[in-house]
């Protein structure tokens, strides 16, 4: 019985380790083969030595015998000498790790606003603490008038210097951040000191102009720190890219499982154009994961360019679409953001919309144009590959050859060259045949484990940035005029950018939502725009002088006034009289003033939430 158990033990422990090379489930020899060691067991005594009542041994048969035996014990030692120089690869790579670790300064992870302030420190010397703290956001405060010196004149009013907030329009700190190619180059710290460089020149260049104040070196140090808060993610997520494809350690770790599979069958004698074939599948796989997500990508911008009903229109409709959404949400901070920085908020509600039609859509939409194109992708490197093969067997069979032909194939779809190659020897490669038939075997798995990575997390993230859906829309609706309503804070509606001609906007809204509010009162205005400009006795002062202009003449005022071509007449949009009367506490509180009750009109605060959105469909 203990004879039975050890034998079956036995068969047990070589059914894994056969399994185990095998790459297959099999635990025990009887999920192998039928098999009961109580009745499957015959034991034959003194069968070696020829004892009764078994025939006496056969000389040949026992040369046979002893030739297995001696086969199987080379065998063993064969089978022994492999495993240990797996275990030496195993050692060989922890030690080529440490080594490259040891030589190759490891890459760090990111503190943006940590150099921020040691380079604002830098220029201004010692900052207190106290000023991180209480630092403020340029591009959500109301005027810039608590940040300028008066060089010429005495006094100054908000309005003034509103066109200072469009020049330093966060937008063009972001497309010079684009410029560095975080994501391809890394980060550093020269990173920020050329934005600071850049910002610094730019806020110099408005001052020698025509305006007649300066900036205290506060608004210069919160320029900065405001534009690198709203940056922090973008840089810090396209520096994790580089990490993550640069970094030595996750490199390797990476490659590893790649190697150690070439290795195995080096040392299981496979042939050279195997071995050169496994090795152009795993370089493959990077350039098709890219090219997948990139065309991916484009189809997805153009599908949400048809179906998405945010998105599926001009700026105007978009805009109309945000404030219908501002509406049903009610979120007055929102409002403020969408009334004070436009540009910001198209992008950002851009951004929200991208991100909720690739979760929502991912598995119906997505999904399946991801696996269309890597479908696409394989059957054009097969073809690739049975081409190049054809083209050289008929020339001179050389391997060189055949490499050339098969990546320039390939170089409209992939980012891939003969130079990815580069130490890879293939001098002895002669079966081209056999080449490119471990292609098509190894392929496939090479597809799988692409597709195993699809999921919407990770479907922007792969993306390089000026790649990514949201991107490319942001570009497609935002390439056009973002010049404000000095007056209401409207934007124009000319899809040109530094277009010729005056700014207009179809509809203007209530002055008090933009801030504007009698002179020497606390009052905020109630007045539209067009019907202000239409009045015969409205006045406004468009600086901090004493100087007034009539309002029917608002160009005489010169600078922001004079571009602009605001129509007289009662066009008046239902919407912003209704949001005047449900943010009335919250415009008050925001701005510090009041609305006179009296000279809100009975009839606006008739206006539903319903009849104000409904409004829009009306008259937009």
């Amino acid at each position: 019985m203990e004879a039975r158990r050890r034998l079956l033990e036995t068969l047990d422990e070589m059914t894994k380790l056969a399994a185990k090379e095998e790459d297959c489930d099999a635990e025990y020899f009887s999920d192998v083969i039928r098999f009961d060691v109580q009745k499957d067991v015959k034991y034959f005594a003194q069968f070696w030595e020829g004892s009764p009542p078994m025939a006496p041994p056969n000389p040949e048969n026992s040369l046979e015998i002893s030739a297995y035996r001696k086969l199987e014990t080379e065998y063993s030692k064969w089978t022994w000498s492999l495993r240990s120089v797996m275990k030496e690869f195993d050692l060989l790579w922890k030690k080529s790790v440490k080594k490259i670790i040891r030589n190759t300064p490891a890459i760090k992870d990111t503190d943006i606003m940590r150099d921020v302030k040691e380079i604002l420190s830098d220029t201004y010397g010692s900052v207190s603490v106290d000023h991180w703290k209480e630092s403020r956001d340029v591009f959500s405060v109301l005027g810039y008038y608590d940040y300028v010196k008066v060089k010429r004149c005495s006094g100054l009013f908000t309005k003034a210097i509103r066109s200072a907030k469009e020049r330093f329009d966060y937008t063009l700190s972001t497309i010079m951040i684009q410029s560095f190619n975080i994501s391809k180059m890394g980060y550093n710290i020269s990173c920020i000191r050329q934005l600071t460089d850049y910002i610094k020149k730019r806020v110099t260049e408005y001052q020698e102009g025509p305006v007649k104040y300066k900036f205290k070196n506060e608004f210069f140090r919160d320029l900065v720190l405001s534009i690198c808060k709203r940056a922090n993610k973008m840089i810090t997520d396209q520096h994790r890219m580089f990490k993550e494809a640069n970094d030595p350690v996750i490199y390797f770790e990476k490659k590893r499982e790649e190697y150690y599979s070439i290795f195995q069958k080096y040392c299981h004698g496979s042939t050279s154009a195997a071995i050169f074939g496994e090795i152009i599948c795993q370089k493959l796989k990077e350039p098709i994961e890219q090219s997948v997500f990139k065309k991916t990508a484009r189809d997805l911008t153009d599908e949400m360019t048809t179906n998405c009903q945010s998105l599926n229109g001009n700026r105007s409709k978009l805009e109309k679409h945000i404030l219908n959404t501002l509406a049903e949400e009610e979120d007055f901070d929102k409002y403020m953001n969408y009334i004070h920085n436009p540009k910001d908020y198209f992008k950002s509600f851009i951004r929200d919309e991208v991100s909720r039609y690739i979760t929502d859509k991912f598995s119906v939409s997505v999904l399946p144009k991801m696996k269309e194109n890597i479908k696409l992708l394989q059957q054009k490197i097969m073809k690739a590959a049975h081409e190049s093969t054809e083209h050289v067997q008929v020339n001179s069979r050389d391997v060189g050859l055949w490499l050339k032909g098969f990546t320039q194939q390939l170089s409209d779809e992939l980012i891939f060259s003969e130079k990815d190659f580069t130490g890879v020897n293939h001098d002895d490669v002669d079966d081209l045949n056999l080449l490119e038939n471990v292609i098509r075997k190894e392929l496939p798995a090479i597809m799988s484990d692409i597709s195993k990575t699809f999921n919407a997390k990770t479907f922007t993230l792969k993306l390089d940035y000026k790649l990514r859906p949201d991107e490319l829309l942001m570009d497609h609706f935002c390439q056009c005029c973002w010049v404000q309503c000095p007056f209401c804070r409207a934007i124009c509606t000319n899809t040109i950018e530094n277009h010729d001609g005056y700014h207009s906007v179809a509809f203007h809204r209530v002055t008090g939502i933009a801030g504007l509010f009698y002179r020497e009162k606390t009052n905020l205005a109630v007045k539209i725009c067009t019907s202000v400009v239409a009045s015969r006795n409205q006045y406004f002062y468009p600086n901090a002088s004493d100087d007034k202009d009539l309002c029917r003449d608002y160009r005489r005022a010169g600078g922001i006034y004079a571009d602009w071509s605001i129509t007289p007449d009662l066009s008046e949009l239902p919407y912003w009289k209704w949001f005047v009367c449900r943010f009335q506490n919250h415009l008050e509180k925001y701005y510090d003033k009041t609305f006179k009750s009296t000279e809100i009109p009975d009839e606006w605060r008739k206006n539903s939430k319903e009849e104000a959105i409904d409004s829009l469909d009306q008259y937009i």
